[in-house]
């Protein structure tokens, strides 16, 4: 890999994590469309598992023991079943052979079902960022449980949790100090899940999709970055507002969506 690969997944890794360590979502949306701007989209979704759960390992260190234990077991039980659901089906459709293909005028391209629905999930996540009407969505703590299944699953699908685990987290009745630990211990166990369902996939379901050689590297930069700006976020950016990194990651998954769903990557 080129160093400027290794540049821009470092500094992507870096703000993300280090800016959204309190919102408790950014990582993997922000991180997931530069990794599939160099990898396969079921692959780019695995490095972005690996890095975001290797992230919330050093959150829970941090922060863990602030966690509502209640609110862990409501959202976490469902979240936990249906990120195994949502891995699974990214399983199923990296192995669909099927080839989608467009024409319009002297324009052309091909696309896959994986690559269409991916970036349709980017669309609609893009939308949920940069439209105040969905950042603005919050849901009642009765409905804790759905919100795991919803979070659960597009988590093992897409990487895409953060954002509706926040919306429902948000009326919990949690302080700021609980809401970090309790969204970074959840968000651990659903990255413990789906990587564990795309280990399984790979190593006995007929391997669909891997991380090759050539990835490691690429992933340890992600990791060794997110680290660092969880430590800088904890430390110096919790006043930070994160209207202008919603917008930035917004816009980053509207193109890459385009991209994604029409083939040109």
């Amino acid at each position: 890999m080129a160093m400027s690969t290794h540049l821009a997944v470092a500094l992507t890794a870096l703000l993300a994590a280090g800016l959204t360590l309190y919102s408790g979502f950014g990582l993997g949306t922000l991180l997931l469309p530069v990794f599939a701007l160099f990898f396969p989209v079921e692959v780019a979704v695995a490095a972005t598992a690996v890095v975001h759960g290797a992230n919330n390992v050093f959150k829970v260190a941090l922060v863990g023991r602030y966690a509502d234990s209640t609110v862990v077991l409501r959202f976490g039980v469902t979240a936990i079943v249906f990120a195994s659901l949502g891995a699974a089906l990214l399983g199923a459709l990296a192995g669909l052979q099927a080839r989608l293909e467009w024409s319009a005028g002297a324009l052309s391209g091909a696309t896959t079902p994986l690559k269409l629905l991916m970036g349709s999930l980017m669309l609609f996540f893009a939308l949920f960022e940069l439209l105040p009407r969905f950042r603005q969505i919050e849901f009642e703590r009765r409905y804790l449980p759905l919100g795991g299944a919803l979070s659960g699953f597009f988590g093992g699908l897409s990487g895409h949790q953060g954002a509706l685990r926040a919306a429902f987290l948000v009326k919990a009745g949690l302080g700021t100090e609980a809401f970090v630990g309790t969204s970074a211990v959840i968000g651990l166990l659903v990255d413990g899940v789906r990587i564990a369902t795309y280990a399984g996939i790979i190593l006995w379901a007929g391997g669909r999709f891997e991380l090759t050689a050539g990835s490691a590297p690429l992933i340890a930069t992600g990791i060794l970055a997110a680290f660092t700006g969880v430590l800088i976020g904890r430390r110096w950016l919790h006043t930070v507002r994160m209207r202008w990194v919603q917008a930035l990651t917004g816009t980053m998954l509207l193109v890459i969506a385009g991209l994604l769903g029409t083939g040109v990557i």
